[in-house]
């Protein structure tokens, strides 16, 4: 997790540097480099966590301004100067904030102030469960529809498309109406969506092949398989075209890191894909965006090769094996 601290005091300073030399990070003092407003700024778009060492107000309104949604907002904490209270306050669950305040408090003999009702109520929360379970939440929005009826006692039903190991947490019963589901193809109903990041994308394309054109072609493939592009966490290909510009800019697009694997490291993957005698004699390869994909996973062939404008597109997932735990992974 990438943490950064600000204090405002030479006592807040020293209590960020010691924390960040506890739990990993990075601390700077307000002032000597920079204002607060630059600061927040530029670590909204880098951190995946920022702590303030001071006053909540402080650090309320400088995050005010870039304040967007739970499912992208960074965690922001809070500590007091004598390290007596460590407080999330934005992100708690998707975030990791609820969890690095335990850290944080843990390691200065502190106490985590947290204010969310599942914990404070020890009920299932399934914006944490999806975290735990390296899911992407689709509709933040709709957590509440879950967590709301439990809090209240009532039972929820849920869905996967995989097994979920462990003992069921109460209130949750298999079921299709209402609830949650778990799954690479969601379905466009009205339940939360949770959709796991496991899946590799298998790109061939010609030389010179513009972004554009990429981009169509995966446009096509999520409209004839349904598959979520949440789901995917990195690109694959041959490594005679990982500097192909088109695709390089299809990845950083998406933010997705491109892997690229020898002609020889793709030949030798066993298994049934489909063949070209001309890729194998242009590439020395017969096959680059199933193969890419299956061995960039380490998992099975989700989606075969669909090609089209100069373009080939595959997608395989990398083995995934849920289970119930959701506090403290």
């Amino acid at each position: 997790m990438t943490i950064r601290l600000l204090a405002f005091t030479r006592r807040g300073y020293d209590l960020a540097r010691r924390i960040a030399a506890e739990v990993g990070g990075e601390a700077s003092r307000c002032g000597e480099e920079g204002s607060l407003a630059r600061w927040t700024e530029e670590q909204v778009s880098q951190a995946e966590a920022l702590v303030f060492v001071g006053a909540a107000g402080i650090a309320v309104r400088a995050m005010a301004p870039h304040v967007r949604s739970k499912a992208s907002d960074p965690a922001v904490l809070v500590v007091d100067e004598t390290g007596r209270y460590v407080i999330p306050i934005l992100s708690g669950h998707l975030g990791g904030a609820n969890a690095l305040a335990r850290q944080i408090a843990a390691s200065i003999g502190g106490q985590a102030v947290i204010t969310t009702a599942t914990d404070l109520n020890g009920v299932f929360s399934v914006d944490l469960w999806a975290r735990a379970q390296n899911c992407t939440v689709l509709e933040p929005q709709r957590i509440r529809t879950v967590s709301a009826p439990l809090l209240a006692g009532e039972t929820v039903a849920f869905e996967s498309d995989y097994p979920v190991s462990g003992t069921v947490p109460d209130g949750l019963t298999p079921g299709k109406n209402g609830g949650f589901s778990v799954s690479l193809f969601p379905a466009g109903d009205s339940r939360l969506h949770l959709v796991p990041r496991i899946v590799s994308l298998g790109v061939g394309c010609k030389k010179d092949t513009p972004r554009e054109d990429i981009e169509a072609a995966f446009s096509r493939l999520l409209a004839n398989s349904g598959l979520c592009p949440a789901s995917v966490v990195q690109v694959c290909t041959i490594r005679q075209k990982g500097s192909e510009p088109g695709l390089l800019a299809f990845c950083d697009g998406h933010g997705w890191p491109l892997r690229t694997f020898s002609a020889q490291e793709l030949a030798d993957l066993p298994g049934r894909f489909s063949s070209s005698d001309f890729v194998a004699q242009t590439v020395g390869v017969d096959n680059v965006c199933e193969r890419s994909a299956v061995l960039g996973s380490g998992g099975t062939l989700l989606i075969p090769k669909q090609a089209g404008g100069g373009v080939t597109l595959a997608a395989a997932a990398a083995p995934y094996h849920p289970d119930w735990r959701w506090q403290d992974v």
